[in-house]
């Protein structure tokens, strides 16, 4: 969880130095019904409230219920306060999420390697963890004055061994619900067309906001769309960049 500024007033700094006093007093209100139903609502910083009220249209109460639902599911994903690699040690050596490098407005890059992914082959509740696993790294890497990353799903060589339908509904849930306004922008690229079949299940199940986020980028266009947000230095090699790929267990800054 975030523990930085914990219940305090963000009122200086970073992007949000002149946002709009209205929403504080919002995260306060929030704050204080939270913290009343749910007492480790303490532990958790302003910033995080902030993000759940924006998922929810600066709806307080049901910005609320969603914060007190992460709160009981994050004692149970991370017990321990946070998940090791050993809780995850099957999911690991596969590779699949990699992480180098910041766009132009300063968001993590990650890549998502869809290929390397095999629903015969995971266990439901290891994979909810190493979501949660790799949100929480990702996370790691922002900060107040920017809160969300950028992700580059790689579809390439991907297949009917790949497709997991109740696997990618269970990690939008977690990074919907747990992990709100995260996400700055997703670019789906190198789409085989059999990827459709599994994406019109999955679309209904994908909020307005993060619907919004997501683009498919085409292959002819690959690297000059990605240009247009990742500048070459920050770009992963493969994609014509820079800088090489590292797993994300990996990763040092």
């Amino acid at each position: 969880m975030d523990t930085t500024l914990t219940g305090k007033h963000p009122s200086d700094g970073g992007e949000d130095a002149g946002s709009d006093g209205a929403e504080w007093k919002k995260v306060a209100v929030m704050r204080a019904f939270v913290e009343d139903q749910d007492p480790t609502a303490k532990e958790v910083d302003n910033w995080m409230l902030r993000r759940f009220l924006r998922a929810r249209d600066l709806d307080v109460d049901k910005a609320s219920a969603l914060f007190l639902k992460y709160l009981r599911w994050r004692r149970g994903a991370a017990p321990n306060g946070f998940i090791s690699d050993d809780d995850v040690k099957n999911e690991l050596p596969q590779k699949k999420i990699c992480v180098q490098g910041i766009d132009k407005k300063g968001r993590p890059v990650v890549v998502l390697f869809g290929g390397r992914h095999h629903y015969s082959k995971r266990d439901m509740d290891e994979f909810k963890r190493f979501v949660a696993y790799c949100l929480d790294k990702i996370c790691a890497r922002t900060s107040t004055s920017q809160e969300k990353f950028a992700c580059i799903v790689d579809l390439k060589g991907w297949g009917y061994s790949n497709c997991d339908i109740r696997g990618y509904l269970a990690g939008l849930e977690i990074m919907q619900n747990y992990y709100p306004e995260r996400l700055g922008k997703a670019f789906l690229i190198h789409v085989p067309y059999i990827f459709m079949k599994a994406w019109k299940i999955v679309y209904p199940f994908i909020d307005k906001r993060t619907k919004e986020k997501i683009v498919f980028v085409d292959d002819k266009s690959l690297q000059a769309t990605l240009l247009e947000d990742i500048d070459e230095k920050q770009l992963p090699d493969i994609y014509g960049g820079k800088l090489p790929l590292v797993a994300m267990e990996d990763f040092k800054e």
